[in-house]
């Protein structure tokens, strides 16, 4: 399958590599509006282009590799719109149960461990190292930050973000575009575009 990055920032680079290490992916390169500085260099992939210019290129699929949940979901919403595929990009060192769903357009990066029965949503990320256990149940565009340990049946709803280190007991719900601030255990149900931090996670203000 040829893919085509979406991206140019550091999250770019990780999904070229995931690409890259996959059997079934061919990375071309990657677009851009606004590609940043030495963006080609560290990537090894050439500069494409624009979205404007993704019809011109011959590919089977794209990935949206942008960390920002928001940006991810109106960048794949628009591609999907214009009848683009959106791939996933699985690291092969990923463990995912073979009864667990993960969605289209999402990044797993290398370490993951994703447990039976859980569901991940399009375009999310799994970034490098984390655990969702059993019957967790991920909505779209979330992020799972690197390092993170969902317990068993834990519930985020769309567009939420855990950050990096954080540990999220079973059965907790944590609500639609909700942030999870790095190293929180989180012991309670976190409500709908709230943020928590800390040990327990605690509502900042």
């Amino acid at each position: 399958m040829r893919v085509v990055i979406v991206g140019s920032g550091g999250h770019a680079l990780v999904v070229a590599d995931i690409l890259a290490a996959s059997p079934d992916a061919v990375p071309l390169g990657f677009i851009d509006r606004e590609p940043r500085p030495g963006a080609a260099e560290d990537l090894g992939l050439p500069l494409l282009g624009s979205e404007e210019d993704l019809p011109a290129i011959p590919h089977d699929a794209v990935v949206v590799a942008i960390g920002d949940n928001r940006v991810r979901m109106a960048v794949a919403d628009r591609l999907v719109a214009g009848g683009e595929t959106l791939a996933s990009a699985i690291h092969p060192s990923a463990v995912i149960s073979p009864t667990a769903s993960i969605g289209p357009g999402c990044v797993v990066c290398a370490g993951v461990v994703v447990g039976p029965g859980a569901t991940v949503g399009r375009n999310s990320i799994l970034n490098t190292g984390c655990t969702v256990d059993h019957h967790c149940a991920l909505g779209e565009h979330v992020h799972i930050a690197p390092g993170v340990n969902l317990a068993g049946g834990v519930t985020v709803g769309h567009g939420a973000f855990v950050g990096i280190g954080a540990s999220v007991i079973p059965g907790v719900t944590i609500g639609e575009w909700a942030v999870v601030g790095a190293g929180a255990a989180v012991i309670r149900d976190v409500g709908a575009g709230r943020s928590v931090v800390g040990v327990p996670a605690r509502e900042r203000t």
